[in-house]
Formats: structure tokens, sequence, C-alpha cells
């Protein structure tokens, strides 16, 4: 077995070959210190936007293709989705806001990623539009342990999980939208 750690008297060196950035990329770094809801709120942003940059330069037919077959993934539907997670996590659960789902109906609850015929510019300012929303709500509130209701327990859920489980929705939906369009046109980058 080899012993891979480093002397302590040797200086850590730093790569010399780091990810590529997008084309175009122009999202601000997240914050290295700062308190929580500057930092969440900015990684939360950052992931955002890493969507719209995933999306750029793409036709209307390019961002809703299913490029990754079998999956039934698209970026135009991936937007649609989050848009609704947007809107189900800060405006319906946390805020309480009476308003209707965004691309779901029990008896259809896929259509945010099957019924790509709507305009995808449409989508977009929809998805843009709750992202807005969700920052004022954000803003809003006194304090990240400030609490909404989980429709489906019931049981309080904190603007902090809330949070937390929107960084990592987004997470996990970039790594989709970076295969997605490698897929459509070659393009990779952070």
């Amino acid at each position: 077995m080899t012993d891979r750690s480093t002397p302590a008297h040797s200086p850590v060196q730093s790569p010399a070959h780091y990810s590529p950035q997008l084309a175009g990329d122009a999202r601000r770094p997240t914050p290295a210190t700062g308190g929580e809801r500057e930092t969440l709120s900015a990684v939360l942003d950052w992931h955002r936007t890493t969507v719209a940059l995933k999306c750029a330069g793409l036709s209307p037919e390019q961002l809703s293709r299913q490029a990754v077959p079998p999956s039934g993934l698209s970026l135009h539907g991936l937007v649609r989705h989050l848009a609704g997670c947007e809107r189900w996590w800060f405006r319906i659960q946390f805020a309480g806001e009476e308003v209707p789902l965004l691309y779901y109906s029990d008896d259809d609850p896929d259509q945010d990623f099957t019924a790509l015929d709507g305009d995808v510019d449409e989508a977009f300012a929809v998805w843009r539009a709750e992202c807005e929303r969700s920052r004022q709500i954000v803003t809003s509130a006194t304090s990240l342990e400030e609490t909404g209701i989980r429709k489906r327990t019931g049981e309080p859920v904190s603007l902090r999980s809330i949070l937390v489980d929107m960084i990592a929705e987004y997470a996990r939906h970039n790594g989709h939208a970076d295969l997605l369009r490698e897929r459509l046109d070659g393009t990779t980058g952070r």
C-alpha cells in the first residue's frame, strides 16, 4: 500500500488544470465567508444561474429534445420542473400562498417533463418569476428558523431546510443539464 499523504514539510501544489468555465459565464463566485442566509442564498442563486447557462444559445427544439434516451429529461422539462419546485417549496409550503401547482396534476404528475408542447420562452419567464418570488420570500423572512408546513406530513419545515433542499435539487438537475447539453451540442464546462 502506498502512502499518499503529503509530508508536513512539503507545500501542497495547486493543480494546473481546472474544469473549464462555460462560455459567457458571468456567475458571481459564492461567498467564502459570511452569514448563513447570505451563503445559502448565494449558492442557490449560483445554481439557478447555472441552469440558465446550460440552456443559453440553444433553439427551442434543442431545449425540448430528450437527448439522453431512454430518459425523458430535457432542458425545457428541467426548467419547468424547477419552476414548480420553487413555487411548491417557497410559495406554497413556506409562505402558505394559495396558488396552483405548476405543470402538475394528480392525473398527469409528470407533465413538467412530458408535456413540452408549450412555449419555451414562456417556461423560462415563469421560472424566472418563481425564482424572483422565492428570493423575496427568503429576504422577508425574519430568520432561517421561521417555518412553513410540509403538505405531505403537516409538520413544520424551516426556511434553512428548504434552502438546503433546493440547493440539492438544483445540484442534482444541473448534473442532468451537463449531460443533456453535452449530448445536444458538445458543450461542456462547469
